[in-house]
């Protein structure tokens, strides 16, 4: 059996960047950029006004003196009014600063008499309340470097500069096989021996969490021909294949004969784990492959650990790809030797507590848990108040 840490690096090793692709601005979200961004443009591209108020040369102010008002700019335009010293216009926010000004106050911090204006900011200085062009990014800078990840600030950032596509690093294709004759589907009746089919919903609901559609969803009885099949479609039309059930040892565990069918080539069988021991994990060419116990907590517990690293790798992000965080447990816990256990726990500001119901088929605590808990694989008992490595979930 593999340990854990092998079992993560050799995933690593095995997981290629994909290339880039050029898409839509709205169409990347979460995605890692390609390429640095070059602003083609000063941003703003004119002094701006930062507040609502009125525009003038600050070195004509002296206290009690009044300033007559010329005209108005609303954001959208400009004027070819030049103000003189002692004379204002009224401005919006947003709108540009006309020439001859170089300060804006507040309306709040005046007081109007018809069309004079007295300034009442005596805390006021030269330039206050203007956003100087360039002031956020310069024509020619880099506004965001390869490798930043694009949330929404980055996309309205880009938006901003007049970006309409980007070059990014492709999504994967994932395609799932659900495998399992004792599963019936949702709003069916079940019968002797069935319960509902779930995987597929945890699964596809975790590529959501990383913004990733599936290329396909297979549901396959237990059939080794038919497992063949979906698996060579799989491989053909994906970049990652995900099995779920049949990868035990049993007459009726079928996905790792499927895999010898398809000439997938076995980097590691089994992983020294607790839930998610049966792990397979292999590679035709560039085309990953996992096989995952059919146990829900298994399935999500092994995405979290070893196929979301691996989704984010081939995205571009080479950085960690998951959160973590050292915590003090808030009861002990003892462990069979020899396996790394992750548990479901609930971080309570400096501590995790492990929750209660950790077999591997039991997802009630996994609803309720926002993390995994890491016991080391060299020991068999753990202390209240204890530091543990704990791996938060996604925030979706």
């Amino acid at each position: 059996m593999t340990t854990v840490t092998d079992a993560k690096r050799l995933i690593h090793e095995c997981t290629k960047v994909l290339p880039p692709v050029t898409i839509p601005l709205l169409e990347s979200l979460g995605m890692t950029l390609a390429e640095p961004v070059v602003s083609a443009l000063d941003m703003p591209p004119f002094d701006q006004s930062a507040m609502d108020g009125y525009a003038f040369q600050f070195e004509a102010f002296v206290p009690e003196k009044l300033f007559r008002v010329i005209g108005e700019i609303p954001a959208g335009e400009q004027t070819a009014v030049k103000p003189a010293p002692g004379e204002a216009m009224r401005i919006f926010t947003g709108a540009p600063v006309p020439a001859g000004t170089d300060t804006v106050v507040m309306q709040e911090k005046v007081r109007v008499k018809g069309e004079q204006i007295w300034i009442e900011d005596f805390q006021l200085k030269k330039g206050g309340n203007v956003r100087p062009r360039g002031s956020q990014t310069r024509q020619g800078e880099t506004a965001l470097d390869a490798g930043t990840t694009l949330t929404p600030a980055a996309i309205g950032l880009l938006a901003g500069l007049g970006i309409t596509h980007v070059k990014v690093w492709a999504k994967p294709r994932i395609g799932l096989i659900i495998t399992g004759t004792e599963l019936a589907p949702l709003g069916t009746e079940l019968k002797g021996g069935q319960v509902y089919e779930s995987n597929s919903f945890t699964l596809i609901a975790a590529l959501l969490e990383l913004k990733i559609q599936p290329t396909l969803v297979f549901r396959s009885d237990d059939d080794e021909n038919q497992i063949t099949t979906h698996l060579a479609d799989g491989i053909e039309r994906c970049d990652i294949v995900i099995a779920t059930g049949g990868i035990s040892v049993g007459d009726y565990d079928l996905v790792k004969k499927a895999m010898e069918n398809c000439q997938v080539e076995t980097v590691f069988y089994k992983v020294k784990q607790k839930p998610g021991k049966p792990l397979f994990f292999g590679r035709r060419g560039e085309k990953l492959l996992f096989g995952l116990p059919g146990n829900p907590s298994a399935v999500l517990t092994c995405f979290y650990e070893y196929i979301a690293p691996a989704i984010e790798k081939m995205m571009g992000k080479l950085g960690p790809s998951q959160r973590l965080t050292k915590k003090t447990l808030s009861e002990g816990f003892t462990k069979r030797e020899g396996l790394t256990y992750f548990l479901k726990g609930k971080v309570t500001g400096n501590e995790v507590a492990p929750l209660h119901a950790q077999e591997s088929y039991q997802m009630s605590s996994f609803a309720l848990a926002d993390c995994l808990i890491v016991l080391e694989e060299d020991r068999s008992a753990y202390e209240k108040g204890e530091t543990v490595e704990v791996h938060l979930f996604p925030k979706g």
